[in-house]
């Protein structure tokens, strides 16, 4: 079991670089063309899509074909992605508890919620797309 976490880890540092490009992206390129309230639901579909390609692409590696290690993974990652966003973020780059848990507010049009969501998921829809389960 220690070998499947430590392979959904690598698959995980993969989706934070994707996540960090995806900032990137929309700082440099979605800000100056988009209006101001698209810009992070935009951001956070494509996240989202970039989490399930990153994982439809990764899941072999996994190596499993039981059903309950593809929930675990997908849980995994969510519990590594919110330790990640909120300690970082605080420790890090010194932002207030109560700024970071802003990435939570859907209704300011942040999708991070949503992310977590497909980030949760996409661990088992791979496999099952895959043909692993």
């Amino acid at each position: 079991m220690i070998g499947i976490f430590i392979k959904a880890t690598g698959i995980w540092l993969l989706i934070v670089v994707a996540a960090i490009l995806n900032g990137v992206f929309r700082e440099k390129v979605i800000v100056p063309v988009v209006s101001a309230d698209l810009v992070l639901p935009l951001s956070g579909v494509l996240l989202s899509i970039l989490v399930f390609l990153i994982t439809l692409i990764s899941i072999t590696i996994i190596g499993s074909s039981e059903q309950k290690i593809y929930f675990i993974v997908g849980l995994f990652w969510v519990i590594l992605t919110l330790s990640f966003e909120f300690l970082l973020g605080h420790f890090v780059v010194g932002k207030p508890w109560k700024e970071i848990i802003q990435v939570l507010n859907i209704w300011k049009g942040d999708l991070f919620i949503v992310v977590l969501f497909v980030t949760a998921i996409s661990p088992w829809i791979a496999a099952k797309v895959r043909g692993i389960l």
